[in-house]
């Protein structure tokens, strides 16, 4: 599996073979892959990090990965190919969200890892990073042909010409919550309760279950109409068989002021650098930086855990001259755009049918 050290490899044999994993197609999410590991490093998971990676790495990027995966042990580098959908299945830009979603569903290959001998996985998204011991999501009770994530949020603070009229404030599975503890167990109440989110999620990979879920893949008229492949696949796939689990293991940027009953920064565990990546570039001096300018303190964590990676690279590591010309590429954002929306509250909580403004039937 890889050079790990002494340590892990007990702590591997001693307990269910386990292990994070990651896809990464591109070096644009190479930094984020390295932080990433570097996070589960300081906060002290016991658990491997199985680094999927495709040719479109690149050999300067492989090189770096696994010169990094030599270093320390925790990555475990694994070369795949791209899963893409059969012919009249494709994704389209027009239809996803964004081009960048087009190669997603290669983010499945995560099920694969029972190749290696792992029989329970924790795939997180490469623009994540670790702030507490994340090793509590493993204890998630469920059973072992289902799935675990969080919820999606499905505000869209800034409007969204591709969003669907249902994702509005008093749709998302979030608004009900009212303190930081409480996990939205309802997936069934309404459609876009039904909607996880792929950046994190637990599962138990076995060979049966691969087959199984290629064979949906493969068969499914479904695939071209997913706008986020790889996740509505999952919710689909996993159609009540999903256990959603709190938004601390998968804690969005914009949660803070999206949604602020729920946020909590002593309780967060693992951070979803969505849209605009923290190693694209710097904060600004004025403390601005992120999406619409509104996410510098929390860009600022990761440019710390960032900072402390530094620390453990030599001047020629090849990582670090490879790491060199991917962060800090663009200028710092210098203006914050004023939100626009409302947080949602329990009285924007209306029915359905009300919310998409649809006629009662029985008038």
């Amino acid at each position: 599996m890889g050079c790990l050290s002494q340590s892990r490899r007990l702590s591997i044999t001693q307990d269910e073979p386990t292990c994070w994993v990651t896809l990464v197609t591109k070096p644009s999410y190479l930094p984020g892959v390295i932080v990433l590991a570097h996070s589960l490093d300081q906060q002290n998971s016991q658990y491997p990090f199985v680094v999927q990676y495709t040719d479109g790495l690149g050999e300067e990027g492989i090189a770096a990965l696994q010169g990094e995966a030599a270093r320390t042990g925790r990555i475990v580098p694994s070369h795949v190919s791209l899963l893409l959908p059969r012919r009249g299945q494709e994704n389209m830009a027009g239809v996803a969200v964004a081009e960048r979603f087009r190669d997603t569903f290669t983010k499945l290959r995560a099920f694969e890892v029972y190749k290696q001998g792992f029989t329970r996985a924790c795939f997180l998204d490469a623009d994540m990073a670790c702030f507490q011991n994340p090793d509590t999501v493993f204890d998630t009770d469920m059973p072992r042909d289902w799935i675990a994530s969080t919820h999606a949020c499905i505000c869209t603070p800034d409007g969204a010409s591709w969003a669907p009229a249902a994702w509005q404030k008093g749709n998302c599975p979030y608004t009900p919550l009212t303190s930081p503890e409480q996990i939205t167990e309802d997936t069934l109440s309404r459609p876009t309760y039904g909607l996880l989110n792929g950046g994190l999620f637990l599962f138990y990979p076995t060979e049966e279950l691969w087959i199984r879920m290629m064979g949906f893949f493969n068969y499914t008229e479904r695939l071209k109409d997913y706008q986020f492949p790889d996740q509505d696949f999952l919710a689909d796939f996993y159609r009540n068989k999903w256990k959603p689990i709190s938004w601390k293991y998968n804690a969005i940027k914009t949660h803070p002021y999206v949604h602020p009953p729920i946020w909590d920064r002593d309780l967060m565990v693992i951070l979803h650098y969505i849209v605009d990546k923290p190693w694209e570039r710097r904060v600004s001096p004025d403390g601005i930086g992120g999406h619409k300018g509104r996410d510098g303190e929390i860009h600022l964590w990761w440019e710390h855990v960032y900072d402390d990676w530094l620390k453990t690279q030599k001047s020629n590591s090849t990582t670090l001259k490879t790491m060199s010309k991917l962060v800090y590429t663009q200028e710092p954002v210098t203006e914050k755009t004023p939100l626009s929306f409302v947080p949602g509250k329990l009285e924007d909580i209306k029915p359905y049918a009300e919310l998409m403004g649809w006629e009662d039937p029985t008038k």
